[in-house]
């Protein structure tokens, strides 16, 4: 029953969170939004800070096994790339309190963020060096450095979150901009 609450706790202070963001969002909020005093939810997090911490946990959570699925269903690292590329980049545009943590400096005075985000990447970092590592050990892909194409790769994909958040009715010219990214990062630009 206890988790229950909890997780109920989190999933309602998620919703309230993805609409009015972190520092608007009050306990007084998230109270009203479970139809419980603030003190019953002061019973299970210690500050509002705890539970956002616990919301992008959790989106961080999904969005990996999401993620790692796709990439499993594909034979080849190219289209492990492909896959992981496209469902992550969506997957960030249906969860806005991760997005909101990875982006927003100030929430970045919080030590648990910095926290998140590092542990973010380098489980980005390392999800994609494993394919790379595959892909190398086939023969499909020539890299002198897995670990630094891994972390080229992480940082272009970043630069292609801001415009999903500024104009997500491009859904389209996003996909074809993800396309040109993953084709120049496969073929390059130098002719051959």
């Amino acid at each position: 029953m206890k988790d229950e609450i909890r997780d109920s706790i989190i999933k309602v202070s998620g919703e309230i969170f993805s609409r009015f963001g972190f520092n608007k969002t009050t306990m007084d909020d998230i109270a009203r939004g479970m139809r419980k005093g603030k003190s019953s939810i002061y019973y299970y997090f210690r500050n509002k800070e705890e539970i956002f911490q616990e919301v992008v946990e959790k989106e961080v959570s999904m969005l990996r096994s999401r993620i790692l699925t796709e990439v499993e269903k594909q034979d080849n690292p190219k289209d492990k790339i492909r896959a992981y590329v496209k469902v992550r980049m969506d997957g960030f545009a249906n969860l806005l309190n991760l997005y909101s943590l990875l982006k927003t400096e100030y929430l970045a005075h919080y030590d648990f963020v910095e926290e998140i985000r590092k542990n973010y990447d380098k489980a980005e970092i390392s999800i994609i060096k494993e394919i790379l590592d595959e892909g190398v050990q086939k023969t499909i892909f020539t890299l002198d450095d897995p670990y630094l194409t891994a972390v080229t790769l992480v940082t272009a994909m970043k630069g292609f979150e801001i415009p999903l958040y500024i104009k997500p009715s491009e859904e389209n010219h996003l996909e074809m901009r993800l396309d040109n990214l993953l084709n120049t990062f496969f073929f390059g630009i130098i002719k051959r």
